[in-house]
Parts: structure tokens; C-alpha cells; sequence
């Protein structure tokens, strides 16, 4: 048998599952399994439950495993919320991280100085549904180039930037202060991937990966890549599933690739990869797909493939025209705690503190992830322009925001239960500063919306111009065509 025809056959598996699970309407019933499967894991978190870490931890339902987190090796503090994830037998390893908070921006930097990491993969915006997702931890451009970060001794330029239509590739230099060594960092922004969601289709996301692929940056002689979204679990993982299921595919021609027991596998090395049945629908749709175009090498990144029955299929399942995309000044879901692989132990640890608002001023460590949207995939070609929009400007924000706020509440809940007249003035106090910290808050809200409104026009004329140009050459080939 050849390497093609075994290819064929370990796709024609993959499918096999895709449609028998897809038939029975059946997603919901097998991401459940795969989650009911890792309540079984019994890794430890103890590092991100230390006092002097919790307010390094984003969201209060996802921790990283003390056995595979990445571990800093200068500075006063040597905990990341990052893990590594090794697919040895794809030749592949990944960093799993959150999005970075206001202070843990230096130590996100620090960790990509020291693992050699050649490239960043970012997964969403920095603003999703009115909430900071994610802190701007990088130049935006040469209007404010330079981001020093004194207390790790490490400076990251602004070089270049290259726009595409889902996603933004900037090029950055990080520089070591002490050695005064450097070396260039690519930067992959993917812009239009919802939050709990997936891309519209697999097509885009495949472009993106390609391009990925490309650069060198999963190669390994060099660290390995950043993938971070905002919990860096739902969206993050989806990225790892696929790109390792394809190299199998490539590299083995294997006969049945089981990508369930891969997941599975990852997963022992971070807490709830994958976070919707919607997201392994995408990962196994993005699998057949992409298998079908392999090598990546010959990858054709304008070939839509649309009339391919697996997007068509897709797309139905999806019912776009019913269920249009969230718009992002909708608000925000009620947000129950959900940890993915959690035991019930570790869950008890993590949500002993309650809960606080849902934004970047409330404490980390009592903020749990947001729940997911009520419709399964709601995705319309309308409104996907909206979400198409690069990061905004947040470097105004206090970065001792998180810290302050949580002072507050416990200044005021001290004064509440003393209610002398002698506290009269100092409860009064910190009510008006807290009245001022949100006051300031909706103000940078504002402006970064303003900014983010400006970045969605520019997208839009891009696209437009772009689909300009590409119905322009359609009709002129047509016309040599028919001469």
C-alpha cells in the first residue's frame, strides 16, 4: 500500500467517525465522554494555589499541573501559568499558556526568552463581549515600539507587520538586558475565532496553520511555539489537536488515526483542551480537510475547496443563516465556574474564594470561566466581518489594577464590620476611589472600542478591496476563457 493510499484510508477513518457522530447528532453526548474520561486524572495544581501565585492565575477553574508546567528560571518568582505539551510520536511540543494579566506581562516574556520560543500564537482579541480577554503584552506598532520589562530585564521592539484577512503576523525583536543578546519573535495574530466558538470554516484556519508551519516555527530545533487564548485551553487546544493529528497523518500514513485517544493524551498534560462540543467538531472537520491537502508545502491557500462535501456538510450542521455570530457589545453570559478536568477535589481548592466580576479589575483567582453561549456554533458571513478586528491599544491600563481592586475589597469589608464613627471617613474614602478606579476603567473601555471600531473599518476596506480585485481576475480569466 502506498503512503497516499494509507493516507486515504486514515482519513476515510476520521471521517467514518466524523459522520457517525454527526448522523446521531451526537457531539454534545462524545465531548461529555471525553470529559467524564478525565475526572479520572489525579494531577496536582498546588503550585497555582500557593497565596503568593493565585493572582497570577486568570481564570479560578483553570490551573496548570504542577508535572508539566513551565518553570521561570530568573526573577523572585518562578511560576508561570503555562504547560508544556509534548506529542512525541508527532515530533511536536507546545506551550499552553492564558492570555497574560496585567502583571504576569513580564514573566509571559521572560518564559519566551528562556525557552527559545521562535513564534507566539495568539487566538483572540483583547477585547471579546465588552470583557478584557487579554492584556496588549505586545507594540502594537512604530507608534509606540518599545515595551521594556525592568524586572526581568528583557525589551521587546516592534519590527514589521504583514495583515491578512483572519489574522495579523508581526515580526519582533526580544532582547536579554543583562547578555544584550536578541533574536526576532514572529507574532501570529488569528482575529475572527470566536470566543467558545469556532472559525467560520476550516479553510481560513488551515491558511493560518500553513503560514504557521511555514515560518519554522513548530520545527524543532527551535523552542517550542506559544499558543495562548484567553484560558488557553478552548481555542489553544483545538490548534494543537489539529496541527498534531495532520503531522500523523503525514509522517506515518497511519491506518486509524484515533483522534479522541490523542486528545486524551493531551490532556493529561493540560486541564480541559478543549472546551465545546462545537471546537472537536471543528477539530475533527479541520482534520479531513486539511489531510486532504497535505503536504502543506503544496497547499494551495487560495483554494476555497467549497463545494467539498465534508464543508458542505459543515456548514448545514452549523445552520449559519439561523444562528448568526454574537455580536461583541452584546452582553456578556451569567458566569457559572466550569473546570474541564478538574477532580472534584481540585475544583473544591480552586472555587473555595467565590467569585467577582468578570473583567480584568477583579481578582484572578475568583473569577471563573464564562459560560458557554446558549446556541451550539452561531456563525454568519455578516457578522464575521464585526469579529475580524485586531487588538487595541490597553498599554494606558494601571497595570496594578488587579492588586488594587482587591485591596479595596478588603479594606471596605474590614470597615463594614467595624462600623465605628472613627471609620465613618475612611469607609467613605475608599467607596469614592472606587467609584474613581471604575469611572477610569469605562474610560479606557471607551477609547479601546473607539480604537477597535477604527481597526474594523481598515479590515473591511481591505476585504473589500481584496474581493475586488480577486472578482476583477475571475472575470478576465473568464473572458480569455472564452476567446
Amino acid at each position: 500500500m502506498t503512503s497516499g493510499e494509507e493516507t486515504g484510508k486514515s482519513v476515510m477513518n476520521v471521517e467514518t467517525v466524523y459522520r457517525e457522530v454527526n448522523a446521531k447528532n451526537g457531539w454534545a453526548s462524545f465531548y461529555q465522554n471525553i470529559r467524564s474520561e478525565c475526572e479520572s486524572f489525579d494531577y496536582t495544581c498546588n503550585e497555582s494555589k500557593k497565596p503568593q501565585n493565585k493572582t497570577l492565575n486568570r481564570y479560578r477553574d483553570v490551573a496548570p499541573y504542577d508535572h508539566t508546567r513551565i518553570i521561570l528560571k530568573r526573577g523572585v518568582c518562578d511560576y508561570i501559568h503555562a504547560n508544556l505539551i509534548r506529542v512525541d510520536h508527532a515530533e511536536r511540543q507546545y506551550i499552553l499558556t492564558q492570555g497574560p494579566l496585567p502583571n504576569t506581562v513580564s514573566h509571559f516574556w521572560l518564559m519566551v526568552w528562556e525557552q527559545n520560543c521562535r513564534a507566539v500564537l495568539m487566538l483572540n482579541k483583547v477585547i471579546e463581549k465588552n470583557q478584557i480577554k487579554c492584556h496588549q503584552y505586545f507594540p502594537l506598532d512604530d507608534v509606540k515600539p518599545t515595551m521594556t520589562f525592568e524586572d526581568v530585564s528583557i525589551k521587546v521592539d516592534f519590527i514589521s507587520k504583514k495583515e491578512s484577512s483572519d489574522y495579523t503576523t508581526r515580526t519582533l525583536r526580544i532582547t536579554d538586558l543583562e547578555s544584550n543578546d536578541s533574536r526576532e519573535i514572529l507574532h501570529f495574530h488569528y482575529t475572527t475565532w470566536p470566543d467558545f466558538g469556532v472559525p467560520q470554516r476550516p479553510t481560513a484556519f488551515l491558511r493560518f496553520l500553513a503560514d504557521v508551519r511555514k515560518s519554522g516555527a513548530l520545527d524543532q530545533n527551535v523552542g517550542p511555539p506559544v499558543v495562548h487564548c484567553s484560558a488557553g485551553i478552548g481555542r489553544s487546544g483545538t490548534f494543537c489537536l489539529v496541527d498534531a493529528c495532520l503531522v500523523l497523518i503525514e509522517k506515518c500514513g497511519l491506518n486509524a488515526l484515533d483522534v479522541r485517544h490523542e486528545l486524551l493524551a493531551m490532556r493529561r498534560s493540560r486541564m480541559g483542551l478543549i472546551q465545546t462540543p462545537e471546537q472537536l467538531c471543528f477539530s475533527y472537520a479541520a482534520i479531513i480537510q486539511g489531510a486532504k491537502q497535505l503536504p502543506f508545502d503544496n497547499m494551495d491557500l487560495n483554494n476555497e475547496i467549497t463545494h467539498d462535501e465534508i464543508i458542505t456538510t459543515y456548514d448545514e450542521m452549523n445552520n449559519k443563516s439561523n444562528h448568526p455570530l454574537e455580536k461583541d457589545d452584546e452582553p456578556p453570559p451569567l458566569p457559572p465556574p466550569r473546570g474541564e478536568s478538574l477532580t472534584r477535589s481540585i475544583m473544591a481548592d480552586l472555587s473555595s474564594d467565590g467569585s467577582t466580576d468578570n473583567d480584568e479589575a477583579g481578582g484572578p483567582p475568583d473569577k471563573p470561566l464564562p459560560s458557554e453561549p446558549p446556541n451550539h456554533v452561531e456563525l454568519s458571513d455578516a457578522n464575521l466581518s464585526t469579529s475580524a478586528t485586531n487588538c487595541v491599544d490597553e498599554q494606558n491600563l494601571d497595570d496594578g489594577t488587579v492588586l488594587d481592586e482587591t485591596l479595596s475589597d478588603d479594606a471596605e469589608n474590614s470597615i463594614v464590620t467595624n462600623n465605628s464613627p472613627s471609620n465613618l471617613d475612611a469607609k467613605g474614602e475608599v467607596r469614592r476611589r472606587k467609584t474613581e478606579k471604575k469611572e477610569r476603567l469605562a474610560t479606557q473601555v471607551r477609547e479601546m472600542k473607539r480604537r477597535q471600531k477604527e481597526m474594523e473599518e481598515r479590515q473591511k476596506f481591505k476585504r473589500s478591496k481584496s474581493e475586488t480585485t480577486e472578482s476583477g481576475e475571475s472575470v478576465h480569466k473568464e473572458a480569455e476563457s472564452t476567446i
